[in-house]
């Protein structure tokens, strides 16, 4: 992918409003939307909130309406490699001329509003998807749900994935609250679909779709998904996919799959889209989302697990596959629970590799350490990813695994390392 001169300056630029920090609140993204034609108003949209698996959801949603040659928007958060992984047309990356060019559009209401980051970007999506004609949308909340950037569309259908606690300074410390915000994208008469939740969060999310007349289908109640082994079977009303085996890797992912599949069955049900079902199972089958448990070449896994329910959904995994004694390599922002994910990986852990991601506060490695060695696992401090992904390479046997963890940035950084093309990341095989 080649790179416009003024790419990495457009991007420094739009990187540099982070400096106006997280604003909860429509008021901005509302402005600035209206200041260039209101595109999300000529878009069909998928709204999908929750703690952990929205990317996977999305991306097979994307997936199956570019089988079934229905033309879709997708925007997800965070990127692994490139800032255009954040802004797909029919499943591709769109090209850094067009980012250069929306990030000029942008600039002067972006300076005048003092917006976000992520108030301009979802603004860029929205707008780049209407100008290539997409007829539905895909978006993905940042953080939260009600007072989300992205809350400001009117969403054709919600879609809400497992709740866990993360973010709690921004969301609240239970899970009611938590629920209470990612069910903030509730529309009135819009139906939700839901996987299923621990009863704490799928009370509040009963009534907040009761409040405003939404339909509510749930996981084990509307829609099953039953797993064996490495496939499952999925059942929503008379319709059944058997023996679905898809390329993501976890028994979790059966889940987000199966919640996927759930969206378009109810879609293609209410004539909505033009699908039929062995589209949805190509998208099921076919789409991938590198980074997470992504293994490579080498017996070397990677997964972005930087909170509780990511450390307990790989350590299910990881039990699945009888993977032990590994030689991880592992590094956590600061705001994150390092020593409860730390609490479900270590006991499949032999050696751990202790580094910081590259972002601005990193959870101290030295604390890291510590955690390890009271457990009684060996682990050392590596001032760099390179660092410790040698050391890793060299004092493991030819049959034991490496496994990346802690951080989606930590994960970007390796891969970059041991992969020597990473600007198109494809997420449909």
């Amino acid at each position: 992918m080649s790179v416009p001169h003024s790419y990495r300056d457009d991007l420094d630029y739009l990187y540099g409003l982070q400096f106006f920090g997280i604003k909860l609140g429509l008021e901005n993204i509302r402005e600035l939307l209206s200041r260039i034609g209101n595109p999300q108003d000529h878009l069909r949209i998928i709204h999908i909130a929750g703690t952990n698996g929205k990317g996977s959801t999305a991306a097979t949603l994307a997936a199956a309406f570019h089988v079934a040659g229905i033309s879709a928007g997708l925007y997800t958060s965070p990127h692994l490699h490139d800032f255009s992984e954040r802004i797909r047309v029919d499943t591709q990356q769109i090209d850094r001329d067009e980012i250069v060019a929306l990030i000029s559009e942008l600039r002067p209401h972006a300076e005048a509003l003092q917006a976000t980051f992520f108030e301009v970007t979802t603004a860029m999506a929205l707008l780049s998807f209407y100008r290539h004609g997409a007829e539905w949308a895909i978006l993905e909340t940042g953080m939260g749900g009600r007072l989300d950037a992205t809350n400001v569309i009117t969403p054709e259908l919600c879609i809400l994935t497992p709740i866990g606690r993360d973010h709690t300074a921004y969301l609240g410390d239970s899970l009611a609250d938590i629920a209470a915000e990612k069910a903030g994208i509730f529309k009135a008469g819009v139906p939700v679909i839901c996987a299923k939740q621990h009863p704490e969060a799928q009370s509040v999310i009963a009534d907040c779709a009761l409040d405003r007349s939404a339909h509510l289908m749930i996981e084990g109640q509307d829609y099953h998904f039953d797993a064996i082994g490495r496939t499952f079977t999925f059942t929503m009303e008379s319709s059944v996919l058997r023996d679905v085996r898809p390329i993501l890797q976890g028994c979790h992912q059966h889940q987000n799959l199966a919640l996927a599949a759930a969206a378009l069955h109810h879609l293609k049900l209410s004539s909505q889209v033009q699908i039929g079902l062995d589209d949805i199972r190509q998208g099921l089958e076919r789409v991938c989302w590198p980074g997470r448990l992504e293994l490579l070449p080498g017996r070397i896994l990677l997964d972005g697990a930087h909170n509780v329910a990511g450390a307990e959904s790989l350590a299910a995994y990881l039990q699945q596959e009888g993977l032990t004694d590994l030689h991880m390599i592992i590094g956590c922002k600061e705001d994150k629970q390092a020593d409860e994910v730390l609490r479900h990986l270590l006991p499949f852990v032999g050696h751990l590799y202790v580094t910081p991601p590259p972002v601005d506060k990193p959870f101290a490695p030295e604390q890291i350490v510590r955690m390890a060695h009271r457990a009684g696992v060996v682990a050392e401090y590596y001032p760099e990813p390179n660092d410790a992904l040698t050391t890793a390479q060299h004092n493991r046997q030819n049959d034991e695994y490496i496994l990346i963890a802690g951080s989606l940035f930590l994960v970007a950084a390796i891969r970059s390392l041991l992969l020597s093309d990473t600007d198109n990341l494809k997420i449909i095989i």
